[in-house]
């Protein structure tokens, strides 16, 4: 999103505008100066620069993502501050240097020309690299800051594509930029965001432990304010500012803004009053008739012309290599673990703290399950299911400071727990709360009463959709068949939920021999395609009637109806997964172009089902909901952009940026909802 990516595409243009400027002047210095021959070294500092900016950024990545969760928010934190100042750095230096860039780097590359190839290779890497360096972390923060990588990655690459096109025009002499003016405006604009950078890394190490206040709030608008808004998204994305902040945020953010604005519009002022002196380029003696500097005397010494380039390159690369393996090493293999009903963790020592590889071996006669467990919660840290007998598996598991055992569950058969050992160190390994079926016993009760509650309205209004078409008055059926459709949706009828009763009352005519004129298509969509096709009343008298019995038979048969806990999960997925199949692609569309009224009335049967399952949500993922209800509001934004009234703009009437919209939206809502079945899985215990 633009949200994101602003404050990278700015950085990008910066900063490679930057390097560019450094490279066009090397590039032109050398033209002028006869020596095109030298410009392979400018071009292999280059690269060494950019591998090594690349292989910096690598390091960033994976190191983090080998810590805990805690030691991430820590790490993060640091290297945002360290960020602020990089970049708080760069923007002075850059107002202060913009007016006599050019000359400088003449003086260094003439001096470079005189020294060897060596030093020219350096200069150009130096210039190149110190703005690589400071773009890759910039990147990194950013993209932590957005919890996604598309968006700052699409904005930084917007923007060098730009500083790219832009130094071209320079060097051409196509375009004229005032640089002094134009580091200055964006100097500025880019101090307001490195202190939203400021305060999203004071956060991070507030919940990284290191720094305290965590809970002390200046504000907490997150009930009041719709995070999924554009606006929400551009103060997040763009400055950083969330709907809840800390004392410590507000302080860092206002305090930084004030002093370095100050001071940075102070220096500019400053700047207008008292001109800069340039300076001026030192000759550099040349050979008598020639334009390029002297050199030394003597053969220059014989080496491939691609050893050097490769070499700048790789070693970099190598280098991160490295650092990425030491710290984000493989699981440790080495203890094969016993399991069986009698004999359960026979082999199991405590490990040292880190990623590491059971190798669990089944020596019972029974199919079983394994989870690595705390023994004091029974949070479970790993597991297999369906381990045969006489099989061995992998489980890798992150181990750190804790207490640690096995439970062996049997197929057929009582748990057996091993026995338990400790493991030193700081704790940070995750672990995910185990969910019984008496955990979901309330959830699923509250669950049947709505859909019970949702049954005798149902049945009231396919009486009343009846009586219409009995009666003749079409109009009215059509919309009592939208109200009553809307009100079956909403009950979460999602794979098969209701049985047979389902395809009775809501199935397609998809595999029919006959098609929509099959006498096995009955139900709502059958009455829908009569409604909006011109079919009479005295056709349709009989699907109606149909209809509204098996409505009331579901309403009778449905407190009877074996519903598994362990599905109740599984609808906060599935519901919105079958409105993404058929109800926004058009294909349970029989002609009222009422689509999206369908994928209203499903979205509030989701919402129904999490608000149930919240009180086991919330303390296993306390952001999860947080971000889902983001989602919701965003979805429910663009649906009701299409309800005009009591019309519904039809799915395949939607232009295609408004259809790419709600598309997106129910996706990431789908991806945010995914992690739900996971954490209230029920998992075996005896």
């Amino acid at each position: 999103m633009w949200d994101d990516a602003f404050a990278s595409f700015l950085i990008g243009l910066r900063e490679g505008l930057e390097a560019g400027l450094v490279v066009s002047v090397l590039v032109a210095t050398l033209v002028r100066a006869g020596a095109r021959s030298r410009l392979p070294q400018v071009w292999t500092g280059v690269l060494a620069a950019i591998a090594l900016s690349m292989s910096f950024g690598a390091v960033l990545t994976f190191t983090a993502a080998s810590l805990s969760t805690t030691a991430q928010e820590a790490f993060g934190g640091g290297l945002s501050i360290v960020a602020v100042a990089f970049v708080t750095a760069m923007v002075f230096w850059m107002r202060r240097s913009a007016r006599d860039l050019a000359g400088e780097l003449k003086e260094k590359v003439t001096e470079a020309l005189a020294m060897g190839a060596g030093v020219l290779v350096l200069t150009s890497f130096l210039a190149v690299g110190r703005e690589g360096l400071e773009t890759a972390l910039f990147l990194w923060t950013t993209a932590r800051a957005a919890n996604e990588s598309a968006g700052p990655m699409t904005g930084a690459g917007a923007g060098l594509v730009l500083a790219a096109l832009l130094c071209w025009g320079l060097y051409r002499r196509v375009l004229r930029i005032n640089l002094t003016r134009f580091f200055t405006v964006t100097g500025a604009v880019l101090v307001v965001i490195a202190a939203g950078v400021l305060g999203y890394g004071l956060r991070d190490l507030q919940e990284g432990g290191v720094l305290p206040g965590g809970t002390a709030y200046v504000f907490d608008l997150s009930g009041s304010v719709d995070a999924g808004s554009w606006y929400s998204a551009l103060l997040q994305g763009v400055l950083n500012l969330t709907p809840a902040m800390t004392w410590l945020q507000v302080a860092g953010y206002a305090g930084y803004l004030a002093v370095v604005m100050t001071l940075f519009v102070g220096g500019v002022r400053a700047v207008r009053v008292v001109p800069g002196v340039r300076r001026r380029v030192r000759a550099t003696p040349s050979r008598p008739g020639s334009g390029s500097p002297a050199r030394p005397p003597g053969p220059a010494p014989v080496r491939p012309r691609w050893l050097l380039p490769v070499a700048v390159v790789a070693v970099p690369a190598l280098l991160a290599w490295l650092v990425v393996a030491l710290a984000h090493p493989k699981p440790t293999a080495g203890q094969t673990v016993a399991v069986s009903g009698t004999d359960c963790g026979r082999g199991f020592t405590a490990p040292k703290p880190g990623r590491q590889d059971f190798l669990m071996h089944n020596t019972g006669n029974q199919t079983s399950e394994v989870y690595l467990i705390d023994p004091s919660s029974n949070a479970v840290y790993g597991e297999i299911e369906g381990l045969a007998p006489g099989t061995t598996r992998d489980l890798v598991a992150t181990v750190a400071g804790g207490t640690y055992a096995w439970r062996c569950v049997p197929a057929h058969g009582t748990a057996v727990t091993s026995k338990a050992v400790r493991v030193g160190g700081a704790a940070g390994a995750h672990a995910v709360v185990p969910v019984s079926e008496r955990d979901l016993a309330a959830p699923l009760k509250a669950y049947r009463a709505y859909v019970e509650r949702g049954l005798a309205t149902l049945v009231t209004r396919t009486r009343k959709l009846s009586g219409d078409i009995r009666a003749g008055h079409l109009d009215t059926a059509r919309t009592d068949w939208l109200t009553a459709h809307r009100t079956y949706a909403s009950l979460g009828a999602a794979y098969g939920t209701f049985e047979d009763f389902d395809q009775r009352i809501d199935g397609r005519p998809d595999g029919l021999p006959g098609g929509v004129h099959d006498k096995d298509f009955t139900g709502f969509l059958r009455i829908e395609y009569g409604l909006w096709h011109g079919e009479p009343a005295a056709g349709l008298k009989g699907v109606a009637q149909q209809l509204a019995e098996d409505s009331a038979g579901l309403r009778k048969a449905f407190p009877h109806q074996d519903f598994d806990p362990s599905d109740l999960p599984l609808r906060a997925h599935e519901i919105l997964e079958n409105t993404l199949q058929f109800e926004l692609t058009g294909d349970t569309d029989q002609g009222s172009g009422t689509g999206l009224a369908t994928a209203d009335a499903n979205l509030a049967g989701t919402r129904e089902l999490l608000a149930v399952l919240k009180p086991l949500l919330t303390p296993r993922a306390p952001r999860l909901l947080p971000t889902v209800d983001a989602d919701i509001a965003r979805l429910q934004k663009l649906l009701d952009s299409a309800h005009h009234g009591t019309r519904w703009t039809p799915v395949g009437r939607l232009d295609r940026a408004a259809k790419a919209r709600l598309d997106g939206a129910t996706g990431q809502l789908l991806e945010d909802l995914s992690p739900v079945p996971d954490l209230l899985e029920v998992r075996k215990s005896a």
